[in-house]
């Protein structure tokens, strides 16, 4: 069962991108629309199939690894609040699965290290490019047109 939309975007994306300052209507919705694509909104925490990825974004270890040594560990400021958002355990990649307002977070990193601007907050389908190319990549199995289809099955207008 999916995690009810407005829970997630209010009392949990939303707030952790604004104390990150990094909150914009379109990274919101490229949140959203993320896991709605990797998790069913939240239906799925571990990777079908025994793969690594965890979480409401199925991130892997090594991406979350690579947030860090090539990424946050030049951003103090940045990795700090962030790094507030951990419990004393598990490790950091269970709490992907474990931690959502973490698992925001790190997603949001994960696009922020993209030089490309995001795409306007209601073009659905220039999220799921963006997605596409960015968080999924090009071998990866999603597809645009499954994000856009699950976007307006989990997310809709809400």
């Amino acid at each position: 069962m999916p995690i009810n939309t407005s829970q997630l975007r209010l009392t949990i994306i939303r707030p952790v991108l604004q104390n990150l300052a990094l909150w914009s209507q379109a990274a919101e919705n490229l949140l959203m629309g993320t896991a709605a694509q990797e998790s069913g909104l939240g239906t799925y925490v571990e990777q079908l199939g025994g793969g690594p990825a965890r979480g409401i974004f199925q991130m892997e270890p090594a991406t979350l690894n690579d947030c860090y040594v090539n990424f946050l560990d030049y951003r103090a400021n940045l990795k700090a609040k962030i790094d507030a958002y951990l419990a004393p355990q598990p490790d950091k990649a269970t709490q992907l699965a474990t931690n959502n307002a973490y698992a925001a977070a790190m997603c949001r990193v994960r696009y922020m290290r993209v030089s490309a601007p995001l795409p306007d907050a209601n073009d659905i389908a220039g999220l799921a490019a963006y997605w596409k190319q960015y968080y999924n990549t090009a071998g990866g199995k999603g597809e645009t047109d499954e994000f856009v289809a699950n976007y307006n099955r989990y997310v809709g207008n809400s």
